[in-house]
């Protein structure tokens, strides 16, 4: 009689979003990144669009399991998110990724906010976008999410107004994003405008404020802020996190020296790929991979190469971050673990639980 009167109150605990998530959502959490997250290991969340609309197979799959590689190799555990026959998976086996990469057989959906119930009640496979992925990041309690660059502010969006919708995401979501800034294919100026509006943390990582460009060093841009160390990064997310400031973070990191393109020809092959789209009529979610294909097309491939590059420095360096974020907290909590209220009208006792001792009453 006693369990039936008894409420359990959520608290906005983690634990219990994590819970809410994988039995309410078809979402499906592996064994692997489960135990991380409930052991207060160090977790590094990675977007599937790279892998259904960002490379060619079998190139695509390869490039993922080499990433996961990487972040193993640090200490922490991969996460890659992807949506498989309506399901949200929070991690893949390499079936999976050959499943999902195999895209002409998987026939994949670029997943952002907007087309989750439909990628979901219809029972397709997606590739989840930087917002799709920030969204389940979060909701996960996954704190560092790496990719290659984040979407943002179009070229001529002052009259089309082609604006990502990773960048509104970034503002409402507590998972800190570790990039080469923002696609080149972008005018980013604005983009950092528009970050700035959204209340993003931003900051270059190293030791200059020179915002990179994706497949080069620089932009002409400067970062409001830069982080020198995973050691600085970590501490800053923690800080943001325990101040329950609810919006993100953005870590620019430059594209290693020896893989960079040069920035002039980089512009001049964009703004042909510009016109190519406009040409053919290409808009919307499809301008971003017409977009890195032509110039991959024109760059002979050496901008797919410089793109493979710069995602595995990322998430090297991602993986550093969570694990000094990890470090940051007390051996075996999960991140931001706060206690559920258990409680009667004349009776009040306070526990915090794990996941797997959580039961509906």
């Amino acid at each position: 009689m006693l369990a039936r009167s008894l409420r359990i109150f959520e608290s906005k605990s983690p634990v219990l979003a994590r819970r809410r998530l994988s039995t309410k959502s078809n979402v499906e959490i592996t064994e692997e990144v489960r135990n991380a997250l409930n052991n207060g290991r160090a977790v590094v969340a990675l977007e599937s669009t790279i892998i259904t609309h960002g490379m060619p197979y079998p190139d695509n799959v390869k490039c993922a399991l080499e990433v996961e590689g990487i972040v193993r190799s640090r200490g922490a555990v991969p996460a890659t998110i992807a949506i498989k026959s309506g399901r949200i998976k929070v991690g893949l086996n390499e079936s999976d990724l050959n499943e999902l990469g195999d895209t002409e057989s998987s026939k994949p959906v670029k997943t952002s906010r907007r087309d989750f119930a439909y990628v979901i009640s219809s029972k397709r496979n997606g590739g989840t976008t930087v917002c799709g992925t920030l969204i389940v990041a979060d909701r996960a309690n996954i704190p560092i999410f790496a990719t290659g660059g984040i979407g943002g502010v179009h070229r001529e969006a002052e009259s089309t107004l082609d604006i990502s919708a990773d960048l509104q995401e970034l503002g409402r979501s507590s998972v800190a994003v570790v990039s080469s800034g923002v696609k080149s294919i972008l005018d980013v100026p604005k983009t950092l405008e528009y970050l700035e509006t959204q209340g993003v943390f931003v900051a270059t990582f190293g030791h200059t404020k020179d915002f990179p460009a994706f497949y080069s060093i620089k932009s002409g841009c400067t970062a409001p802020y830069n982080v020198a160390s995973a050691g600085q990064a970590a501490a800053i997310i923690k800080s943001s996190r325990d101040l329950e400031l609810k919006s993100g973070i953005l870590l620019a990191v430059p594209i290693p020296d020896e893989h960079a393109l040069d920035s002039d020809q980089v512009n001049l092959v964009i703004d042909r790929a510009v016109r190519e789209a406009k040409e053919k009529n290409v808009r919307g979610k499809d301008i971003t991979p017409f977009l890195l294909a032509e110039i991959s097309r024109m760059t002979e491939g050496k901008s797919l190469k410089s793109n493979v590059a710069l995602v595995k420095n990322n998430a090297r360096i991602a993986a550093d971050i969570a694990v000094e974020l990890a470090s940051l907290q007390e051996p075996g909590k999960c991140i931001n673990k706060r206690p559920i209220i258990i409680g009667g009208s004349n009776i009040d006792s306070n526990a915090v639980l794990d996941t797997d001792e959580i039961k509906a009453i």
